[in-house]
Parts: C-alpha cells; structure tokens; sequence
C-alpha cells in the first residue's frame, strides 16, 4: 500500500484502481479453497515481504451492492454480526471519505488477540464500492499490553454489484499478525476463519435492511460527510506503523489440539 515512502497519505484514484486489479485478477494467485460458494486464493510473499496475501470472493444473492457497502461501514451493525470483535470505533476524520479507526479482535485460544490502528479510505464507484485501508500509528493509541498490535499492510473489500439486487464480494488482505504463527494457524485462516468470516458478511447483509429502520435509518455518514461528526485528524498526527517496530510475540510451539473454537465461530 506504501509507496515506498515514509509518508503516511490517503489513496488516491490510482490505489483504488491497483486493488481492483488485485481483486480480479488470477495471475499469480492460487486456489486454495472452493466451497459453499467462497472462493480463496493466496498469494505467496515477494521478496521484500514476509507476509502472505489472502484474497476472498463470494457472491451475494438478494443483497444489493449499495447494502453491503453499508454492512461494511456500519460500525454500530459491526458488534451484532461480528462475533470476533471486541471493540470497534473511529477515532477521526482526515477527509470526506477517509478516517482513522481502532479495532480488536479475538483470536481462537490460546492465540494472543489482536489489534489495529487503520487508515481508511472509500470510493463509491457507480454501482461498484471500494474500502481500503493499511496501518498507521496515531499518538494517543499506542500498543496495549493486553493486546498483540498486528499490522495491516493492505486490506479492503470490493462490491460489485450483479444487477439491482445481489452483488459480489471480494476481500482482499495482507496482514502482519506480528508473532511467530505455527504453519497450521495460517492455514486454519484461509480453510476455516476467513470463508466463515465472509458468509457471515453476507448473512449480515440479509438482514441489515431490517436493522437498520430501526437504528437511525438516515444517519450513514459514509454517504453523507455532513453527518460525520468524528474531531478532525491530520496527516501529520499520523506515522506508518512499521511491523519490526513492534513486540514479536513466539506462538510458533502452540498445538493444533489446544486450539479452541467456540461454537459461535465454527
């Protein structure tokens, strides 16, 4: 996401464009799971990253483009669909379709949980959506001791829509979890987390029309800058959030067979 700078900076019109490519994209990509209409590739690091690109893809029946884009921003819905997360809220506004954000969340036992420090950014493109964001450090949300801070170095959705009333979705992520993760947890993310985590997205969007007439059904500051009424941040608060900065946390000797998933997230 970086462009090799230093700079922390808020996309612009080229970055969306390079993650819509990555999104459709197959060149380079490998399937690694087909199932219950989820599709996964992965990406294997280059040589200046250590970290693996994860990307999604499913297909929504009878959820608008515009709906899930909505899911997606809704950080209110977010604690009624996501069972994983622990805290979610934005922190500032940098620009009518950019903010910073703080989010945590649980990781399976006995894996630390993790958080981030994000800055996001959106771009409404007709009937198709963009979200994206990387990580960044802001001054008054350092590190937490009951927290592993993870780094993201690029993730975001794409929406596209199928006619008026179903659409698709893409997810794409580069993540830094910061800690030493066994091989069989990474590949527990791309067979088992993150398809589930996507079908939970589309359940999400199912029902959020009905949620949402009865929680502020006109208030969607994501489409009405106007309506945002979150303090204003600038660039120069913001530094990147560089990966060997943080604490690296040695999980690498946990056992599968300790690994515990409840039955809200199986």
């Amino acid at each position: 996401m970086s462009r090799g700078g230093e700079m922390v900076y808020i996309p612009d019109d080229s970055d969306f464009s390079s993650f819509r490519d990555q999104c459709e994209s197959l060149e380079g990509w490998h399937s690694q799971y087909s199932k219950g209409g989820v599709m996964v590739w992965s990406q294997e690091p280059g040589e200046s990253r250590t970290v693996q690109k994860i990307k999604l893809r499913i297909a929504c029946k009878d959820v608008p483009a515009a709906t899930l884009y909505d899911v997606l921003h809704d950080t209110h819905y977010r604690k009624k669909w996501d069972s994983n997360v622990i805290e979610t809220y934005d922190i500032g506004r940098l620009t009518a379709n950019a903010d910073v954000g703080y989010y945590s969340w649980k990781c399976p036992s006995p894996l630390k949980n993790r958080d981030f420090v994000t800055l996001r950014s959106w771009l409404p493109l007709g009937n198709d959506y963009m979200i994206i964001n990387y990580s960044v450090k802001h001054p008054k949300y350092p590190p937490r001791k009951d927290f592993v801070r993870a780094v993201s170095l690029q993730t975001g959705y794409l929406v596209k829509a199928n006619g008026t009333s179903s659409c698709t979705l893409y997810y794409l992520t580069q993540v830094d979890p910061r800690g030493s993760l066994p091989k069989w947890v990474v590949n527990k993310v791309s067979q088992f987390v993150a398809p589930k985590a996507m079908k939970k997205i589309y359940k999400a969007g199912l029902k959020y029309p009905a949620w949402k007439q009865k929680h502020e059904p006109g208030f969607k500051p994501w489409l009405y800058p106007e309506q945002n009424m979150l303090p204003s941040v600038s660039l120069a608060e913001l530094s990147l959030q560089h990966a060997d900065s943080l604490e690296n946390i040695d999980e690498s000797g946990l056992a599968e067979d300790r690994m515990h998933i409840s039955d809200d997230e199986a």
